[in-house]
C-alpha cells in the first residue's frame, strides 16, 4: 500500500530537469520558494473541484487532472497573467496506482504545455476533493480587472459557448443526443482549453480593459463585471458563438445554453471600439476566435436582445453553488 510520502514521490515529485523548473525550492520542504520576477506582480487564484458537485463519481482520472489545472489557468488568463507555478491539495478515498497515474499524467501534460511547475501541496485520505492554487506574473497596471469596463466598450467572447452545458443536459436526460454528439459536446465539459495566450496578449498589448473567465455562465459572469465597474450592458444573444454541437440544436436551447451554460472557460472581455482590428488579429495569432457580442452602457442592468435588436424576455441566471 502506498504511504502519503510514497504517493507524492512516485506521482507528483518530478525528477530534476523534468517539466518546467520555476521554483528555487519545490516539493519536499515545509514551503516552496519562488523567486520574484523583477518588476512584476504575482497573480494568485484557487479553485476546488468536489466529486458529486463539480464532476461525476468515476470520472476518467486523466481528464480530471487536466480540468483541475485548466480551471485555474483560466483564472490567470482572465487577468492576463503568465503561469508560473501551482500547488495541489488532494483528498483521496484510497491511493490507487492506476487512478494516480492517470490523474498526474493529465495534470502534468497541461502544466508542461503552459510552463507551469507543481511546487507543493498536501495529500490526505477523504472524499475525493481537488484544490489547486495557481501563481502567475503580470506587469503592474496591465492586469485585466473586473472593475475597469467603461461605457462605450465593446463586449467580446473567445471561442464558443454552450457545448459543456449541452453535454450535461444529455447526461441528465434533459435532451436527446446521439452518441457522437454527446461525446463531442462532453469534450468541452471534461477538457476545457484555458485561453492563456489570448489573455496574455490582451493584457500585454493593452487591448482590453476588463475581463472574466466564463465558468458559471456568461450572463452571471458578465454580471460581475457590470457590478464591479458600475455600468450596464446590452447583449446580443443571437450573436453568441454557440459550440458546434449546440449550433445544431433548436433556438431555445442555443440561446439558453450559450448565454447561461456553465463550464465554458472562455474569456469575456471589454475593450475600446478603436481596438477591434487589433483584437481580431490577436485572436488569430493565438489560434482563438473572438466574437463581438454587445456593448457596455452607463445605464445599470443587463439587457438581452435578439439579432434584430428587439428585447428578449429570457429568465437566465448563472450557476450558484448554494442555489
Amino acid at each position: 500500500m502506498l504511504s502519503e510520502f510514497d504517493l507524492i514521490k512516485q506521482y507528483f515529485d518530478r525528477p530534476a530537469g523534468s517539466g518546467p523548473q520555476r521554483a528555487v525550492l519545490g516539493i519536499g520542504d515545509d514551503c516552496a520558494l519562488l523567486a520574484a520576477t523583477s518588476g512584476m506582480q504575482t497573480a494568485i487564484s484557487s479553485d476546488m473541484l468536489v466529486e458529486g458537485r463539480h464532476f461525476f463519481a468515476g470520472e476518467d482520472p486523466r481528464r480530471l487532472g487536466h480540468k483541475s489545472l485548466a480551471v485555474n489557468l483560466s483564472d490567470l488568463a482572465a487577468m492576463g497573467a503568465r503561469p508560473v507555478g501551482f500547488t495541489l491539495a488532494l483528498a483521496l478515498p484510497a491511493a490507487e496506482r492506476d487512478w494516480l497515474h492517470g490523474f498526474s499524467s493529465g495534470l502534468f501534460a497541461l502544466a508542461d504545455a503552459h510552463d507551469c511547475q507543481l511546487i507543493g501541496g498536501d495529500t490526505t485520505k477523504g472524499p475525493l476533493n481537488i484544490c489547486i492554487t495557481v501563481f502567475g506574473a503580470v506587469a503592474p497596471g496591465r492586469a485585466l480587472r473586473r472593475d475597469a469596463a467603461q461605457p462605450g466598450d465593446d463586449i467580446w467572447i473567445s471561442g464558443t459557448l454552450g457545448d459543456a452545458r449541452l453535454a450535461l443536459a444529455g447526461l441528465r436526460g434533459e435532451v436527446a443526443l446521439d452518441a457522437a454528439a454527446q461525446a463531442a459536446a462532453a469534450t468541452r465539459m471534461h477538457q476545457p482549453t484555458p485561453r492563456v495566450a489570448l489573455g496574455v496578449a490582451l493584457a500585454e498589448q493593452g487591448l482590453a480593459r476588463a475581463a472574466i473567465d466564463i465558468s458559471d455562465g456568461l450572463v452571471g459572469d458578465l454580471g460581475h463585471i457590470l457590478a464591479r465597474s458600475g455600468v450596464g450592458a446590452t447583449l446580443d444573444v443571437d450573436a453568441l458563438p454557440a459550440g458546434p454541437v449546440l449550433a445544431r440544436q433548436e433556438q431555445r436551447l442555443r440561446r439558453a445554453f450559450s448565454a447561461a451554460g456553465g463550464d465554458d472557460y472562455e474569456l469575456c472581455f471589454t475593450a475600446d471600439a478603436a481596438q477591434r482590428e487589433r483584437i481580431v488579429a490577436a485572436g488569430a495569432a493565438c489560434g482563438t476566435a473572438v466574437t463581438r457580442i454587445g456593448r457596455i452602457e452607463a445605464l445599470a442592468g443587463l439587457r438581452l436582445v435578439d439579432g434584430a435588436g428587439a428585447p428578449l424576455d429570457l429568465a437566465l441566471a448563472g450557476f450558484d453553488h448554494f442555489a
